[in-house]
Order: structure tokens, then sequence, then C-alpha cells
């Protein structure tokens, strides 16, 4: 694992990366004022019990620290909100990834990896996250939502500013440093937002067969959606529909530069494939933390958490947790069972799940027919997403 760490420039707050970790599997962090859950168990009864660890984080963030809400609403952000009403919203687009749609979409996802490593080869060399980690999902996510691929840069700006910061997560920082931070965050907020208002606007007018009409014209107990909500909805699903894919494939080529012998094994035989991308979303979690809030006191790991705290759970420590995964720091992808936690679970399982590892699959499928061998580059490193919650490589240089 040092080597690994050392070889490619992990930064430090991705402590889960960084070998065993001590300590217990539930602590409380004055220094930020958060409940940090790091053990299997643990994140595994938070994310089964919605009543008492909430999704709605935000209700325990003091209100100073909140933008005004004329700029930001958390309106029809379904990671944010809890039952009924999540199964009611979530219900509104399952039905644009059941397993039939997702698998229709398999021939669009080889037509475009191979357009994308034409274009990068004509161009003489291969940069992973930009010729193809980044530009597939999203047009992928684009296509289904009905906007057009070709702004992926915008897309991309936006989500840069979002997800690339290395912004401290804390609920005690200075108020300065909140107005600093929140921003940050508001201006590409404003921005995604107005783009897709018009493109909601429009679908009203001129209704087509995409995602986006479909939650325009949707309604939730006799009643349409309101327009806060349709954006937001609409930002997650392009957010969340490409971002995770992106590191999922970025993180798996590594795992197979950093363990050559897992590379020569899936080489040899392709049904293993699916294995690999499993061991990778445990080995290299993408999404690494996410934020509940508790309704009323608990008892987690042997603590008592009073209610109306803020927790952060990290899966990417859960999933190196010694007492479910022997051997944590090592690449298997013959683990079995190999239960991870890198999509989440229970209510809030990743809607994507079956999208993302399909679109994983067949590109990784293609990478191997393309290249004899997938290896980094020592003269031109790789660079980390330096987001402390976020676990994804944002330069992939291949020789």
């Amino acid at each position: 694992m040092d080597n690994i760490v050392e070889r490619y420039h992990i930064p430090e707050q991705h402590f889960w990366l960084r070998g065993p970790r001590s300590g217990p599997p539930v602590e409380y962090d004055a220094d930020t004022g958060l409940w940090n859950v790091y053990g299997y168990a643990e994140l595994h009864e938070v994310l089964g019990d919605p009543a008492t660890f909430s999704s709605d984080t935000m209700r325990v963030v003091p209100k100073d620290l909140m933008p005004d809400s004329e700029d930001f609403s958390m309106a029809g952000f379904i990671t944010q909100i809890d039952p009924p009403e999540h199964g009611k919203l979530r219900k509104l687009v399952s039905s644009a990834f059941t397993r039939k749609v997702v698998a229709d979409l398999e021939p669009r996802i080889a037509e475009l990896t191979h357009e994308l490593l034409d274009a990068a080869q004509d161009r003489g060399r291969l940069e992973l996250v930009t010729d193809l980690a980044y530009p597939l999902p999203v047009i992928v996510i684009a296509e289904l939502l009905g906007v057009p691929s070709s702004d992926r840069a915008l897309f991309k700006q936006w989500a840069d500013a979002l997800f690339q910061r290395d912004a401290e997560i804390s609920l005690t920082k200075s108020a300065a440093e909140q107005q600093v931070d929140m921003e940050a965050t508001l201006k590409p907020w404003k921005e995604m937002s107005g783009y897709l208002a018009a493109h909601a606007a429009e679908r009203k007018r001129q209704p087509r067969a995409d995602l986006l009409t479909r939650l325009v014209e949707a309604e939730v107990d006799g009643e349409r959606l309101p327009d806060d909500q349709v954006v937001n909805f609409a930002i997650i699903l392009l957010l969340a529909g490409h971002i995770t894919t992106t590191m999922l494939l970025g993180n798996t080529v590594l795992c197979l530069d950093a363990f050559p012998e897992q590379q020569d094994k899936v080489r040899a035989d392709r049904a293993s494939i699916p294995a690999v991308i499993e061991e990778s979303l445990r080995f290299f979690t993408p999404f690494a933390a996410l934020g509940r809030s508790t309704t009323r006191e608990a008892e987690l790991g042997g603590v008592t958490i009073p209610a109306d705290r803020m927790l952060m759970i990290w899966l990417g420590a859960a999933n190196r947790d010694p007492r479910q995964f022997p051997n944590p720091d090592v690449f298997d992808p013959g683990r079995d069972p190999n239960p991870h936690l890198g999509f989440g679970r229970g209510i809030h399982f990743c809607l994507g799940a079956p999208l993302a590892r399909l679109e994983g699959r067949v590109a990784l499928n293609i990478l191997l027919d393309r290249f004899d061998v997938l290896r980094t580059d020592p003269d031109d490193p790789v660079e980390f997403m330096p987001a402390p919650a976020m676990t994804g490589v944002r330069r992939l240089p291949l020789r």
C-alpha cells in the first residue's frame, strides 16, 4: 500500500487509502463538529435506518451558514429526501434505468467508446479521463436526459467547480470561510440551474421522448412537480449520472496498472471484468463519504450520538474494514462475496448503478482489445481529485 500511495501521489486527506486505520468505528471530531462513522457494520446500520439517520442534512446546518433561499433550493434533490417523499420521486425516473433500458444502451456505449478512442489515437496520446472516462458517460446521460452532449465542456466546468475542491467538511469554520465556500458553490449551481431551467421550459412547449420531458410532465399525488424540483432532479441525474462512471473507469484502469498480474488475468478471462469492477468499487470507492443527520438519540458502534447531529459516513473506510474484508489493502477481484458499499445501500442505493457497471464493462473490454497493455506513464504522473470525500483520478495519462 505504501508503494501505491507514493507511486500515485495519493492526497493525505484520503486516509482510507493510506493503510490500516486505528481508532474506534465511530468517533466525534470537535474540530469539525461532526460524528464520523468508519466501520462497515456501523455504516450498514446507518444506511439501513433512514428513520433514525436522515438524508436531510441541511436540517442540522446552522441557519447563518445556509445560503439565501432565493439563490439555492434543495427541493427535489433526491439524495437529501427521506421517505415517503423519496420513494415517490425515485419512481419517477426508475423506469429510465430498468435492466432492459440499460441493456439496450450497450451498442451505443460501444460505438461511443470506439469513436472517442479513435479521436485520441489521431491525437497520438491517451489521457484516459479527458479522452474517454469523462466524455463517455456524460454523452450517454445527456442523451438520456435530452440536453446537448456537445455542451459537455460546460458540464465539466460545473462539475469541477463543485467536486474538484479540497475544502474541508466542517460545521465549525468561521463565517468568512463559510462565505468563501458558499460563493464557490453557488456560482456554478446557479449557472447549471439556469441552463436546465431553460431546457425544462422548452420541454413544456415542445415535449420530446426524453427524461427531462418525463420530469416536466410527471405528477406526484396528482400534482406536477414545481419547477425548482424538476431542475434539481435534473441536476442530480446529470452530475451523478456521469461522475460515478468517470471515477469508476479511471479507478479500475489504475488498479490494473497497480496490480499488473490482475491485468494479465482479466485479459485472459474477460468474464472476470464484472468482478474486477466490483473490487475496484471497493478498493477505490468513488463517493467515499456521505452525510446523514440523527433524528433522535442513537446508539452506534458503542457510543451514544445525540439527536440532530451531523454524521459523515465514510464508505471508503468501511470498504477497507478488516472485520468485513480480509487483507483489505489487497486488490483481489476473486473476493466472494464482495458486499462493498461503493453504490451505497438501502433506499438511496445508486439509481444509476446498472448503467455505470455497463459503461465500465463495455469500455474496459474495448480498452483491453485495443491496447496490448494499460500502463501509466512515469514521466507524466497520475493526478487524484483533491476533494476529501471522493476517490478518483482527474488525470490518467497512459503510455
